[in-house]
């Protein structure tokens, strides 16, 4: 493998006035050596991982990365700012800019060589060798923790502080099956579970006599992770270890980054006296760090505030708060779960509230999908005189199709049976993690018994959450712990969220969704075209997000029963066909007028029309992320011209996914294309005038195949690659 950077990989005065700049001409360094194969494309990915989380650290430090298909093998390039760049650091712009790329499928050592490089930043005779290093030999060298000839070498005294990014696999590599657990001050990375246990202080691989022994530091466990695992899990590990030395504190990390992770030792864990959880993914095993105070946040604060986060765990451990068995993560103050966190800090209840609630949605989209599909094919097969049929157990017969037909219903309506519980079960799972699940699947399956239907679901899965929650605040003795998430929290939990369900608050749900599917029976006229027009407007609104998927809950709700109205059959077909338009329209235009798109965008067209034909809206993030303000509302006025037209039309749908794939199945299917055909049309239209009154993007007129303008900003470089 060559060099990971060299004297062509580094700018010293790079002179981009923007991240996505920065970005193309570091880049275009990489697609000059080969090192890129899709300058566009690579950019997209680069895109895609900073609208996750920006990239930007105090210090004046710049980190865009990601891993990606384009990228043919692990390469950094270096730029120096002498105006800097606003990568979203508190502190403001950054001067030094590192672009690191990964192919998508790297393997450990080469992830290790770059995890290397990113604990390096967080040293700061590090980072100021590189603003006075003299030319790009000298820069490039530093970073390979090379001697450099001439001026601009590795200054006195942080040579030993530099490993080389190249070399420090093989060390690392060798040591990883020894290590259990992960010292404080180790600078070397391990191809599974990052740092090491290094000289300084010698390895812990067991605890010291107890938790209280006299005389000892005080000891934290951490846990780091970002969504990329390349360069924030890494730098929040030294950037903890570092503030553990400078307060006398014992810190062992353990980092779940892309090489993989190996869990600390047990013994490590149990001798901790505190646990901080740094990450912007969930925390994998989570339950090991149980019954220890506990400190939960995003990576970047390990990252730029470390010390505080050691001073909240000390604090917490003086006051006795710990977490509940089963619920680590969760303290008395300020718990919060993987799900709950999926806002950005300091969110208010309101936006947690959506995120619990897709939590829900997107757990029981799997069995609406399977059981509605075998519904669908049932009465398909039998004739809709099917759902009459006896239990297949006393009546089958291997050579008639009704018999399979009468199969297919039937195993739908168990899959279909778990809808509501499934819902309630993981609302109040994303609220208060494993624990909710027993009570919101009991609350789920009550709501079924007392007629609540989805409504009861929404608000089981809501009560089950917080009463877990409150649970989980209560301090409890250390011998109780064990039986907690086994005994008590079920046990409880189950109870109250029983009492209130049956007595208090089921049937007034049940009357509440009584008179919602009488309404919706009742719809007619110009009543159901408006309501299939905002059902429309509302599926291409944010293309697979919170409010599409509230738009195609409701849908499946109705049609959610054994024998769905025609008016729920309506709605289902409207919103099937709406979602189905933004795709299909992004890739006729880049058919029809592909000078108007870049080369990626063109290549994402190809693979729209599979995904619009199969009712997957999410096949055009990529346009409406690069160009929101031409494709979003280009897709909302056809999805709502597509639904107010299927249900004008009176088109009716038992399935509730399949795209063209269930034609079959919808009542007047020719109609129901022609609604497709007609809001696709007239997106389509929409997005070609509106992309025709600016320049078309850079790349898009190109004298070669794919060929590109590496020189032109391109804002549709920006565009995140379709998940």
């Amino acid at each position: 493998m060559s060099e990971m950077i060299t004297a062509d990989l580094v700018d010293l005065d790079l002179s981009a006035d923007s991240k996505e700049a920065a970005a193309r001409a570091l880049a275009e360094r990489m697609v000059a050596l080969g090192r890129v194969t899709d300058l566009d494309g690579f950019l997209a990915d680069v895109a895609a991982r900073e609208a996750q989380m920006p990239t930007g650290l105090d210090g004046g430090i710049g980190i865009p990365h990601c891993r990606s298909e384009h990228v043919t093998e692990p390469t950094l390039a270096f730029g120096r700012s002498a105006a800097g760049i606003d990568f979203g650091a508190a502190d403001g712009p950054a001067d030094l800019i590192f672009l690191i790329a990964a192919p998508a499928g790297a393997d450990d050592a080469h992830l290790t060589i770059l995890s290397s490089l990113a604990r390096q930043l967080m040293n700061a005779e590090f980072t100021d060798a590189l603003r006075s290093a003299a030319d790009a030999n000298a820069a490039a060298a530093l970073i390979r923790g090379e001697e450099p000839d001439g001026t601009g070498g590795v200054p006195e005294g942080i040579e030993d502080s530099v490993d080389s990014v190249d070399s420090v696999a093989v060390p690392a590599a060798a040591s990883a099956g020894a290590a259990t657990g992960i010292a404080t001050g180790s600078p070397d990375v391990g191809p599974e579970e990052g740092p090491q246990n290094g000289p300084e202080e010698g390895p812990r691989n067991g605890p010291d006599d107890g938790p209280a022994e006299r005389g000892r530091p005080f000891r934290v466990v951490a846990v780091t992770s970002c969504p990329t695992g390349i360069a924030h899990t890494y730098m929040a590990a030294e950037s903890l270890e570092k503030a553990g030395r400078e307060a006398g504190v014992e810190v062992v990390v353990e980092t779940q980054g892309s090489a993989g992770f190996t869990r600390l030792d047990p013994a490590v864990i149990e001798a901790a006296d505190g646990v901080i959880f740094a990450h912007d993914v969930p925390v994998r095993d989570k339950d090991r760090f149980a019954g220890k105070p506990t400190v939960d946040t995003g990576v970047k604060a390990a990252i730029n505030r470390p010390g505080e986060l050691i001073d909240e765990v000390r604090g917490k451990a003086a006051r006795g708060e710990v977490t509940a068995a089963g619920a680590a993560g969760t303290d008395g103050a300020s718990g919060t779960t993987p799900v709950e966190r999926g806002g950005k800090p300091g969110e208010g209840y309101g936006t947690k509230l959506r995120v619990w609630l897709m939590s829900g949605v997107s757990y029981m989209v799997p069995f609406v999908a399977a059981g509605g599909l075998l519904i669908a094919l049932g009465f398909a097969i039998g004739g809709y005189e099917i759902n009459k049929a006896p239990s297949v157990m006393d009546h089958f017969v291997w050579s008639q199709a009704d018999s399979w037909a009468a199969l297919l219903f039937q195993v739908g309506g168990v899959a279909f049976a778990f809808l509501v519980p499934v819902l309630a079960g993981y609302i109040a799972y994303g609220m208060a993690d494993r624990p909710g699940l027993v009570p919101g699947f009991v609350g789920g399956s009550i709501a079924l018994t007392v007629n609540a239907g989805f409504l009861g679901g929404l608000a089981a899965g809501l009560i089950s959450g917080a009463v877990v929650m409150a649970i989980q605040r209560v301090r409890i003795p250390a011998a109780l712990r064990g039986i907690m998430p086994v005994v008590v929290i079920p046990l409880i939990s189950s109870a109250v969220v029983g009492f209130l369900m049956f007595v208090v608050i089921g049937k007034p749900i049940a009357s509440a969704q009584k008179a919602m599917t009488d309404w919706l029976s009742g719809l007619s006229g110009a009543n159901a075209v408006l309501l299939g027009a905002l059902l429309g407007l509302m599926m291409c609104f944010d293309l697979g997000g919170p409010v599409n998927k509230v738009a195609y809950a409701f849908a499946t709700a109705g049609i959610a029963v054994a024998d769905p109205s025609d008016s729920a059959m309506k709605i289902m077909a409207a919103v099937m066909a709406a979602g189905m338009v933004p795709p299909l329209a992004m890739a006729l235009a880049t058919t029809v007028r592909g000078k108007l798109f870049n080369a990626a965008e063109r290549e994402n067209g190809k693979a729209a029309w599979v995904l619009g034909a199969s009712f997957i809206s999410e096949g055009a993030i990529p346009f409406a992320a690069a160009d929101p303000l031409r494709v979003i509302p280009s897709s909302m006025v056809g999805g709502a011209l597509t639904g107010a037209l299927s249900m004008a039309f009176g088109a009716t749908l038992r399935a509730p996914h399949g795209g063209i794939f269930v034609v079959p199945l919808i009542g007047n299917p020719l109609l129901y294309l022609v609604a497709i055909a007609a809001g696709v049309c007239v997106t389509t239209a929409l997005v070609i005038v509106l992309k025709g009154l600016r320049k078309p993007a850079p790349g898009a007129v190109s004298q070669g195949p794919g060929g590109t303008d590496p020189s032109a900003p391109s804002p549709e470089a920006k565009q995140p690659v379709a998940a």
